[in-house]
């Protein structure tokens, strides 16, 4: 993947008040940002960034949406899961997965032993596409500044990325190959640093239910790398 913060593109992927550098020596990414208060704790952090694009108008979006859908979960978390977009339950409320795919998330994350409220759920857009379509590129390229902005406040050990729409536009936000999820899942990504594993989307699960195996096993990857215990 070609360099993203030295991109002199970057202002069309929505991050030029947002993120400025990159480090050079291959840890995690690191921004010099003067919105972003870095005595701050997370949570202050997260909700100045949340404040920035409240009123966000970068791609057409914008004139559909009924609510920004910022994320939701533990500024603190250890362990990040990324979707592709807003659906229409979470539209109306504001919250990332609160439909039929959250529900099995949910379900999903308590089976590692874990809960919702100990980790950190976003998406790759904040905002719903029509119909629940996938996110355009120009979309995805408008917003995805602000999703690298909460991975780098929040600073996970693992992401996990949802599907392909969100593993594609995570790792490569030009979109000059596209990944397979069925190829890619359960093997280790790098991002900047950061630890990704992809898997299914719950959405395509409630479709393929015969798939909740292989999840799972991608979700006990996930638990040997936090130190979880995997009941026999």
């Amino acid at each position: 993947m070609s360099s993203f913060f030295n991109n002199p593109r970057a202002l069309l992927f929505g991050i030029d008040d947002i993120m400025k550098s990159e480090s050079t020596t291959g840890s995690k990414i690191s921004i010099n940002n003067n919105s972003i208060s870095s005595p701050n704790s997370k949570e202050i952090q997260l909700q100045e960034l949340r404040e920035s694009f409240k009123n966000c108008n970068k791609c057409g979006l914008a004139s559909t949406r009924k609510n920004i859908v910022f994320g939701d979960g533990n500024p603190e978390a250890r362990l990040m899961f990324i979707g592709e977009g807003p659906g229409a339950e979470e539209d109306n409320q504001g919250l990332p997965f609160v439909g039929r795919s959250g529900q099995l998330l949910t379900k999903m994350i308590e089976a590692m032993g874990i809960s919702r409220k100990d980790v950190f759920i976003a998406n790759i857009v904040k905002c719903r596409p029509p119909e629940n379509r996938d996110p355009l590129m120009e979309e995805a390229q408008a917003c995805i500044g602000y999703l690298r902005s909460q991975i780098q406040i929040i600073n996970p050990e693992v992401i996990v990325c949802l599907g392909s729409v969100s593993l594609n536009f995570l790792l490569q936000p030009e979109g000059k190959v596209k990944l397979g999820i069925s190829k890619l899942r359960g093997t280790w990504q790098d991002f900047y640093g950061y630890k990704v594993l992809p898997t299914f989307h719950p959405a395509y699960l409630l479709r393929n239910p015969s798939k909740k195996a292989d999840a799972w096993k991608d979700l006990q990857k996930v638990m040997v790398e936090l130190g979880l215990e995997i009941n026999k």
